[in-house]
């Protein structure tokens, strides 16, 4: 079985500055797997180049066993979803961050749905027409996760979703993310500096000097 996600010897350059330099790791379905490692060492970087966000500058992302830039960038995002470490929330109430991933696809929003979610992120029903700018740091980080998972990604990239936190908030999003792997098969590819979130992923891939210098996985 291919893996869903797999970098073959991938390089990154920008502004004639080596980001990233043979990067070949391999991500099994339904896994989960941290990325970690001191500041500066291509950990976004790596996470945005397997969003689709940025495009290598040598070697391949492959997807399910094909080449990335083989799949149009549309239904590559929809497949493997990236979420800030900033939420950017826009409109004026949460159903309008709701409704656009319901508009690209043509589809009539589904109300309940959006409940459920809600509810699953410890969020009251009411909260679908609650104005953004009431809504807490934690609040708007669980409305931009809810989003992008309206529909279910095969892959969700999670850029230090959890920094800036606070403890209940933090704990209801990691709560929620290891239900989603672990009930829905949904591939989690994080980064993270936080110890218990690193003590929880069952694959570990650290970097330092633009490299993998360690890629261990761990017991379930």
């Amino acid at each position: 079985m291919n893996p869903i996600l797999a970098t073959e010897s991938l390089f990154y350059e920008a502004d004639q500055q080596m980001i990233l330099q043979d990067i070949t790791i391999t991500i099994d379905s339904a896994s989960h797997v941290t990325i970690t490692g001191p500041s500066g060492s291509g950990k976004s970087t790596l996470l945005k180049l397997l969003a689709s966000l940025l495009t290598p500058t040598k070697g391949k992302i492959m997807f399910e066993g094909t080449d990335s830039l083989a799949v149009p960038v549309e239904e590559y995002r929809m497949a493997v979803s990236y979420c800030f470490q900033q939420p950017s929330l826009f409109g004026d109430t949460v159903k309008d961050n709701f409704l656009f991933p319901y508009q690209i696809r043509k589809k009539s929003f589904d109300d309940q749905h959006a409940i459920e979610l809600l509810d699953d992120m410890q969020l009251k029903p009411d909260y679908l027409n609650k104005p953004i700018n009431e809504l807490s740091g934690g609040e708007k980080q669980r409305v931009a996760l809810i989003r992008n998972v309206l529909f279910l990604p095969k892959v969700l990239l999670l850029d230090e979703v959890t920094a800036g936190l606070d403890q209940q908030s933090k704990e209801i999003v990691n709560q929620w993310l290891a239900a989603l792997n672990r009930e829905k098969k949904v591939t989690l590819i994080r980064v993270t500096h936080d110890t218990q979130e690193i003590a929880g992923a069952q694959k570990l891939i650290q970097l330092k000097d633009r490299q993998v210098i360690a890629d261990e996985s761990r017991s379930k």
